[in-house]
């Protein structure tokens, strides 16, 4: 069957015309239920946004396009501070954050980051995945919020620094080391004879740069990231805190959607967390590679020094105090005996 030009024209002029009419009843169709935000700080090369992007678009896949999730990393939507008090009265419905920040509202949040706890990552996830994790949860709970089963991974934190490699607890001893703002780490550090100081992560690089301080600690990715190994010449594999992002939820929020969708929501999201955890281990082993070839030296010390020192300076006591008998009992159940 043929069709001459001026009746296509004709067709199309009309398709145009019915379209018009019709587009926003089309668009109406289309729509989502419900278009939540999820918010967090990560940067667009993460393999963290990557992994939020694909859940995203499954959830709207298996929700036949009921529920969007829109995401927006690089803290588009503010700092942590800002976002925190966003999910929490609802102008953001999901907001992944790090338990040692989120320790400003729930205590518990940030007993995953006791100094020289975790030996690897099958311990962290035996804890995080298992008692110690659902007691954190149900303190999350506690504070008005709701919470996903499955913490995601922000990795271990090693330390950085321009003057000599840390290799035990003695190498510690006067060393100026930035740290974030949190007693957490003042206290640790302090523990070790050292002069902490709290700077904000913006102002890390000028600090090594102008040798306010010697050296600094974050997990490898980051540090990759923030080019410090222009201002650093050493990197120690201390392992000595480990960091994850609870994912969390505006309870009017996540209690508006009907139960189909909780259950598709949440396979998702927490199957995310997994591959990210995954993503995030490989990603630090290569780093390591990269930044060996931008010319960062390497040393592994022992972690059984640091651990003792720890003990004898009162520190584990002084947190097992803070965080009180049943949560301390649930992290040496995983980790073995600290305090």
């Amino acid at each position: 069957m043929s069709f001459s030009r001026r009746t296509l024209l004709k067709v199309s002029a009309a398709s145009a015309v019915l379209g018009g009419i019709g587009a926003p009843y089309v668009a109406r169709a289309q729509s989502a239920e419900f278009s939540y935000k999820f918010a967090n700080n990560l940067p667009e090369s993460h393999p963290f946004v990557a992994r939020a992007r694909e859940m995203a678009a499954a959830i709207k896949t298996e929700t036949n396009g009921r529920f969007d999730l829109q995401v927006f990393p690089n803290s588009q939507l503010g700092s942590d501070t800002d976002m925190l008090s966003q999910v929490r009265s609802g102008g953001v419905e999901f907001f992944t954050l790090s338990g040692l920040i989120l320790a400003t509202l729930v205590p518990a949040a940030s007993i995953n980051g006791i100094g020289f706890a975790f030996p690897d990552y099958p311990t962290v996830w035996k804890a995080m995945d298992g008692e110690l994790g659902a007691y954190v949860r149900g303190e999350i709970n506690k504070a008005g919020l709701e919470v996903m089963d499955k913490i995601w991974d922000n990795g271990f934190r090693q330390t950085t620094s321009s003057t000599k490699p840390i290799n035990g607890p003695d190498d510690l001893k006067g060393f100026k080391i930035r740290v974030p703002v949190s007693p957490l780490w003042t206290s640790m550090f302090k523990a070790f004879d050292a002069s902490p100081a709290s700077i904000n992560f913006s102002e890390v690089y000028s600090a090594l740069q102008t040798k306010i301080v010697e050296g600094q600690e974050n997990p490898l990715a980051l540090i990759s990231a923030a080019k410090l190994y222009e201002v650093q010449k050493y990197c120690s594999l201390t392992n000595h805190m480990w960091d994850g992002f609870w994912f969390l939820m505006n309870r009017r929020a996540w209690a508006a959607l009907p139960d189909d969708i909780k259950t598709i929501v949440a396979k998702n999201v927490n199957a995310a967390a997994v591959k990210e955890r995954e993503d995030t281990e490989k990603l630090n082993a290569t780093v390591k590679q990269e930044l060996t070839g931008k010319g960062l030296v390497f040393n592994q010390p022992e972690v059984g020094p640091f651990r003792d020192k720890l003990r004898t300076a009162g520190f584990y006591a002084e947190w097992k105090g803070k965080y009180g008998e049943k949560a301390w009992d649930l992290l040496e159940k995983s980790v073995g005996k600290l305090s």
